[in-house]
């Protein structure tokens, strides 16, 4: 746990969902309602604001860094990341250029958070195979820090041609642009973070948060172990989101697209479709989904930080065919409302937690 404030922020995948009648957003309607909504949580003070690739038709962020390039301009406090980079299947060099860009751009608000993805399709797009892949995402953040860290790299590896004594340009406005490392519950990607001394990223996307918790604890054990402070590094929990003026509200405005979406995804892998009772018991106070009335919203981030003591919530918002005036409607009491309390409360129960000890 760092001595930071903790945040509060938003990310999406700008998802183009159909809706129960069969439409579906197009993609150039949906980055503008995005563009929307990361105006509207700067606005309202939120701490962060994250965009995933993907690279399916039901999405339409397949390049999180011109989006959030983009955003920059429209934008005067809140950090920009993407949620995540498929690290694994992209050129880390022009990875790292395209983020340093976007952190010139902002004035030193972009983050970068590198992840091996939630989908498969980025590994045969660009000529990967999946029998590599530890391989390439140890490989590939093994060059993202090196270029990072020397603006002259030198360096050789397997999936990538060596660079011998090349400058990468530009440079970040920041002295060190931040690299997180997103997660879905791989140890060995969080055994990887902690080794490094990156900062973390956890989607808690089904299950209870509970089960993360061993998670988080091998992750700072992790650290330690290669020498490094954990209480220095930063751990964020992404999880879904909707919040609005009741709970019952809530629930009904967010059960449609959610199911919809995990129906979808869940033909895919051979899960169950998603029923109300199961929704009902996702959104329980201790299952995964934070949806609810603002005071319900904020009990639950506090209760994951009575579990992981960590520094930042993310809630991902907008999800499936979601309408973009309630999402535009949580973000407002996200910012106004829910961000304000969970702050006080997280910072007097770290001055607790200090006198304490």
């Amino acid at each position: 746990m760092t001595h930071e404030p903790f945040e509060i922020g938003v990310s999406s995948f700008a998802d183009t969902y159909s809706d129960s009648s069969g439409h579906r957003i197009s993609a150039e309607q949906r980055l503008a309602n995005l563009m929307e909504e990361i105006e509207l949580a700067d606005r309202v003070g939120l701490d962060v604001f994250g965009v995933g690739e993907h690279h399916r038709p039901d999405f339409a962020a397949s390049t999180p860094a011109v989006i959030l390039a983009a955003a920059a301009m429209r934008t005067r406090n809140i950090k920009l990341t993407s949620a995540v980079t498929v690290l694994s299947t992209d050129d880390p060099v022009r990875v790292f250029q395209e983020f340093a860009t976007v952190d010139l751009l902002s004035h030193g608000r972009a983050e970068l958070t590198a992840g091996r993805g939630s989908f498969t399709e980025s590994y045969p797009l660009f000529g990967y195979s999946l029998d590599d892949y530890d391989e390439l995402a140890a490989e590939k953040l093994e060059l993202l820090l090196k270029v990072r860290d020397n603006e002259v790299v030198t360096w050789q590896g397997r999936f990538r041609a060596p660079i011998d004594g090349r400058g990468v340009y530009p440079r970040p406005a920041q002295a060190k642009l931040p690299v997180w490392v997103g997660v879905g519950g791989n140890p060995g990607s969080v055994e990887r973070a902690g080794r490094l001394g990156l900062p973390l990223v956890i989607a808690i996307i089904g299950g209870a948060p509970a089960r993360f918790q061993p998670l988080v604890d091998y992750y700072r054990e992790a650290a330690r172990n290669a020498g490094h402070d954990p209480s220095q590094l930063k751990v964020a929990i992404n999880s879904h989101t909707h919040v609005a003026e009741t709970s019952q509200q809530a629930a009904d405005q967010f059960f449609g697209p959610y199911s919809a979406l995990m129906t979808t995804i869940g033909r895919e892998r051979g899960w169950s479709p998603m029923t109300r009772n199961a929704f009902e018991s996702l959104r329980s106070p201790m299952g995964a989904l934070v949806v609810g009335s603002v005071d319900e919203v904020i009990e639950k981030i506090l209760y994951e930080y009575e579990l992981f003591h960590h520094d930042r919530f993310v809630a991902q918002l907008g999800v499936g065919p979601q309408p973009h005036e309630e999402t535009l409607r949580a973000i407002e009491l996200l910012g106004t409302k829910v961000a304000p309390v969970v702050r006080e409360e997280v910072a007097r129960r770290r001055a607790k937690e200090l006198a304490v000890a």
